[in-house]
This record gives structure tokens, C-alpha cells and sequence, in this order.
């Protein structure tokens, strides 16, 4: 009876494993479809708000009607059509050896390993030129490769926002990469002065009497490795090895406009 009584306690335990396995399978797969759109109307959620454009009160799908993405190859920065931006994943091209490069110790100031070979950009457009540039950034912090997007305004110098959508620093600390106040104090930020990157996150606060303040963001307190690991990030993507090239093309074609 003994014997008996353990083999049915086996038995009925291995018959609930299956079942339950069974049943989370199974809502897995069906449940996947709407996860994955979730996951995508938050990430235009971040793209909209990177850039001060995200509005409460209306859905994030008719706000973001207004924006266009293309792809861009990083080392001519010219726009490619090979590519569908719909389609393409930037985060798995980066892992891709066909789709990406593989970076040596000094130019991986950012910490990516590897980097795109083409990425998507994002913009919102007035009167046929571009209002809001969206840009993809990504390097790591003291904990997590940090991902996010930094948006300058129609000048390509000037920021418009920043926001991180993915990370894991150490909340009130590195975690205040999150904090609103210090994301409002990128707005207006130089990115660029005379075309030469000037965008700096300081070790400590920022001297507003200063001239030289107007490009240069307070260092977030107590957190010096993410700190370090924001700014080394923005001088990567906004350098000559990420979206340099395609930000300075935007700036002649943008004057040709003008002249014309």
C-alpha cells in the first residue's frame, strides 16, 4: 500500500508538470502575438517622447503617423533602400557578423563590441524638411549596456530630448538617467559647436556662468561609472564612427536647401 501510495503521488505529479507546462506553452504562443506589439508601441512610445513629442491623452499610434524612419549606411552616411526599417532589427544586426563590425578596444569608447553597419533613424518633418532628428544610441553603464535615443532639432546641433528605454543601473543612483528633470536638461544642450562634437556629461554639476556650460550636462550624483558610461556613449554615436557622417550630410544637404 505504502509503495502503491508513493506511485500514484509520482504519477499525479508528473501529469500536473505536463499540464501546466502544457497550459504556459501554450498561452505563451498565443499571448506572443500581442507581446510583440506591446513591445513595439512602447518603443515608439520612447521614440516620440525622446524627441518632446509624446502627448497623454492621445494614442501613441496616431502620434506617431508623424514619423518617418529610414535606414542609414553609418559609414557613407547616406540613406540605403536595401533595407525595409519596418522589418530590419537593428539589435540583432549587431550581432550579425554580415550586418555589423567587430570593434578594437580603442574605438569601443561605448563598450558595444560590435557595431551596426546600418541603423535606423527617425524624424518628424515640417514643410518637407526635418523638424526632430531621432537617433538610436546604445553603450554600457556600470551594470547594462543602456539603451535609448537622443533627438536634435532641425540645426542637427541643438538637442530636442534624450531617454533611456532599457537598462539596468542601480536605482537613485544610476537609475537616474530616468529622472525627468535630468532628461529636461538636455533640451536646448549644443550638441555641436562650429561642427565640432562639444556634448559632455560632466563628473559634477555644470557652472551656468560659464560659456561653455551650454554644452555640457550635470553628471549624475553618485553614479560616476554610468555617468562616464552616458557620456562616453553620446560622444560614440554622435561621433565620426556612428552618426557623425550622416549628420553632417544632413547639414549640407540642409543648406543646399536654403541656398535653393
Amino acid at each position: 500500500m505504502a509503495n502503491e501510495s508513493v506511485t500514484k503521488t509520482i504519477s499525479v505529479a508528473v501529469v500536473l508538470c505536463i499540464v501546466c507546462a502544457i497550459v504556459v506553452s501554450s498561452a505563451a504562443v498565443v499571448l506572443r502575438s500581442a507581446q510583440e506589439e506591446n513591445k513595439l508601441l512602447d518603443l515608439k512610445a520612447n521614440i516620440l517622447a525622446s524627441a518632446g513629442l509624446l502627448k497623454s491623452g492621445l494614442s501613441i499610434e496616431s502620434q506617431f503617423e508623424a514619423i518617418s524612419s529610414r535606414i542609414v549606411d553609418l559609414d557613407t552616411g547616406q540613406y540605403i533602400t536595401d533595407l525595409d526599417p519596418v522589418n530590419y532589427d537593428q539589435r540583432k544586426a549587431s550581432k550579425d557578423p554580415k550586418l555589423s563590425i567587430a570593434l578594437t578596444p580603442d574605438q569601443d569608447i561605448a563598450k558595444i563590441k560590435r557595431r551596426v553597419k546600418y541603423a535606423t533613424v527617425y524624424m518628424s518633418e515640417v514643410d518637407g524638411k526635418i523638424d526632430k532628428l531621432i537617433l538610436p544610441i546604445s553603450g554600457y553603464g556600470l551594470w547594462s549596456t543602456l539603451h535609448g535615443f537622443i533627438a536634435l532639432e532641425s540645426d542637427f546641433s541643438s538637442v530636442a530630448g534624450i531617454g533611456f528605454y532599457e537598462h539596468a543601473e542601480t536605482p537613485g543612483l544610476g537609475g537616474e538617467i530616468d529622472n525627468l528633470k535630468w532628461k529636461k536638461s538636455w533640451v536646448g544642450k549644443k550638441a555641436f559647436v562650429d561642427d565640432n562634437l562639444k556634448l559632455t556629461v560632466l563628473k559634477g554639476r555644470v557652472n551656468r556662468d560659464l560659456p561653455e556650460s551650454i554644452y555640457q550636462i550635470d553628471g549624475l550624483a553618485g553614479a560616476t561609472l554610468t555617468t562616464r558610461g552616458v557620456d562616453n556613449l553620446i560622444k560614440y554615436w554622435l561621433g565620426e564612427s556612428g552618426f557623425g557622417p550622416f549628420i553632417e550630410s544632413l547639414k549640407k544637404r540642409d543648406a543646399l536647401y536654403v541656398q535653393n
